[in-house]
């Protein structure tokens, strides 16, 4: 069912206004735009879903240099897939890509679907997303509300609440779907996101330069500042764990895979205890392998969206026990060469590189 059926553009000069500005200052060039097919529109709408343009551009670049089309993408190794996001943050992002991918080959002739309700029921797709694929890659006219359109229309409509609270998603809706056009639909989906990106900004918006400012509902009434309304806010709990890092006599990093669900699900990490007094038998018994400390590295702090996570890195000298050598499934000896190759954890493959620059000392096999 069309995303639009409840409701028909208004005629309030809003999308008019807003086309008129994106033909003179939108985004044209983005690499998504230069080759715009359904995969490539959907990969980069996954990467944006929470993150900003600027940042996911290298990413997209690589990762689309890397896999570029959707069978080569659903005929990956999930490692190498993990590899290329690594970094970006949000990895369930990547592995439902991957998921998606497969599902695609396997029930819709090895393309993305065009129907909205198969393709938001693939992985990682929700509705916004569909709707942007479909408007972008097809020129279907459908609304879409990301981050960026909700906070323009909250404030155009002067919507109060939490924009992610039930009662003001339904809301926004309806104005995202009444707004849209009946044509140049790809430009007006590209035009509203550029607008909230580059004008109508979290802090410090840029209302003298907006298009459509004169009906904006918040800049008359002087609540630019206060929508959309925030999150209801909720202490982050602090977290701690002792990384072990260890390495063997030739220079080879010791990883464990982490389990298939939680944070980091999936990606290569540091093994890890919650006693750091238990590590040297922590990884006899659970990674066969006789380690020598060599001393610890300052705590530092990564923040998760709900809680902090304070890392304390130990090193270690470490030599596998021959009879258990060779990697299992879970778990793997290696070099700086093979690390670039796998999906680590941002604050992980950081860590691993500052002790790299650092020359940490050399393992011992005494």
């Amino acid at each position: 069912m069309n995303a639009l059926a409840a409701g028909t553009p208004a005629d309030d000069g809003f999308a008019t206004a807003l086309l008129a500005w994106f033909d003179r200052h939108g985004r044209k060039d983005l690499p998504w735009q230069r080759e715009r097919t359904p995969y490539r529109v959907w990969l980069s709408e996954v990467m944006l879903q929470q993150t900003q343009v600027r940042t996911a551009i290298p990413y997209f670049e690589r990762f689309a240099a890397a896999l570029p089309t959707l069978p080569d993408l659903a005929a990956a190794p999930e490692d190498q897939v993990l590899a290329l996001w690594s970094g970006l943050g949000y990895y369930s992002r990547a592995r439902n890509l991957l998921r998606a991918a497969r599902i695609c080959i396997e029930r819709h002739d090895g393309a993305l679907p065009h129907d909205i309700d198969a393709l938001s029921a693939l992985p990682g797709i929700g509705r916004s997303t569909a709707a942007a694929i479909l408007a972008q890659a097809f020129g279907e006219r459908h609304a879409i509300l990301d981050g960026n359109v909700r906070r323009v229309l909250a404030r155009w409509h002067r919507v109060h609440g939490w924009p992610g609270s039930p009662a003001a998603q339904r809301e926004l809706w309806r104005h995202a779907q009444t707004h849209t056009p009946q044509r140049r639909v790809a430009d007006y989906t590209q035009a509203i996101m550029d607008l909230g990106a580059t004008l109508c900004t979290r802090a410090q918006p840029h209302c003298a330069r907006c298009p459509v400012a004169s009906g904006c509902i918040a800049l008359r009434d002087d609540l630019v500042g206060v929508l959309p309304e925030p999150k209801p806010a909720r202490a982050r709990p602090v977290r701690a764990t002792t990384m072990l890092v260890v390495r063997d006599a030739a220079g080879r990093v010791l990883l464990e895979r982490r389990p298939p669900n939680g944070v980091w699900a999936r990606l290569w990490s540091l093994p890890e205890t919650g006693d750091p007094a238990l590590a040297v038998a922590y990884l006899r018994d659970r990674h066969a392998v006789r380690a020598t400390s060599n001393g610890e590295r300052a705590s530092f702090v990564h923040m998760f969206s709900h809680y902090h996570l304070r890392v304390t890195p130990r090193l270690f000298a470490g030599t596998p026990d021959v009879r258990h050598a060779a990697d299992a499934p879970d778990r793997r000896w290696c070099t700086a060469a093979e690390l670039a190759t796998l999906g680590l954890p941002a604050p992980v493959r950081r860590l691993l590189a500052s002790l790299e620059e650092e020359r940490w000392p050399a393992p011992s096999t005494a």
